[in-house]
């Protein structure tokens, strides 16, 4: 039962996005608060928890990250259409996501999977930071030196998803995110058939 736990904690976090949407339309920052924080401990319980007991499967690797941005990008769209934060931090991170994704359907073309990098969890925790940081603003309509407090945080951020971009594609194409042991079965798989031949 256990090896199905971090799997169940990733989908736990899809579920939880629009809980998180609708409690931000409807201006109840302070449950948006709560619910994205449980999205974040289930984001840092299912890794420690794969990596403690060596349950890392292809799922998670493919779906972690991906629950990470689909909740990152659907807050922060919810915050760019409530007027919280200025849209262009949500079009940057589109971009970067677009082109992620872009470039993992590629290699997922070919039974290659992608799986999150230090750098990408960096970016993903600033942002998690930064938005937890406009929720309490906007809750307690903080303003004065906090007014733009989140947006400095939003900054280095962005700062961050294009530094994990970049290493993202010079993996992609210096490393390729082949797995080496994949390779030798196949060219021990072309030789036997070579020899039937």
């Amino acid at each position: 039962m256990l090896k199905y736990v971090p799997n169940i904690l990733t989908v736990i976090r899809i579920l939880l996005i629009p809980v998180i949407v609708v409690f931000i339309f409807t201006g109840n920052y302070i449950l948006a608060f709560v619910f994205f924080t449980i999205s974040g401990i289930t984001d840092i319980a299912d890794g420690f928890i794969a990596r403690k007991f060596n349950l890392v499967s292809n799922f998670g690797k493919l779906m972690d990250p991906l629950a990470d941005k689909l909740t990152q990008i659907a807050t922060l769209a919810s915050l760019v259409f409530t007027h919280i934060i200025p849209i262009w931090i949500l079009l940057i991170v589109f971009l970067k996501e677009f082109i992620m994704i872009c470039g993992a359907s590629f290699l997922y073309g070919k039974d290659v999977v992608v799986y999150s990098r230090w750098y990408g969890k960096l970016a993903t925790v600033l942002f998690y930071i930064a938005i937890v940081i406009s929720l309490l603003l906007k809750q307690f309509n903080l303003n004065d030196i906090w007014q733009n407090f989140d947006l400095g945080l939003y900054t280095l951020a962005l700062v961050a998803t294009i530094f994990s971009l970049i290493m993202y594609v010079r993996d992609l194409y210096q490393k390729g995110f082949i797995d080496k042991q994949d390779l030798k079965k196949e060219v021990t798989v072309d030789k036997k058939e070579k020899k039937k031949k």
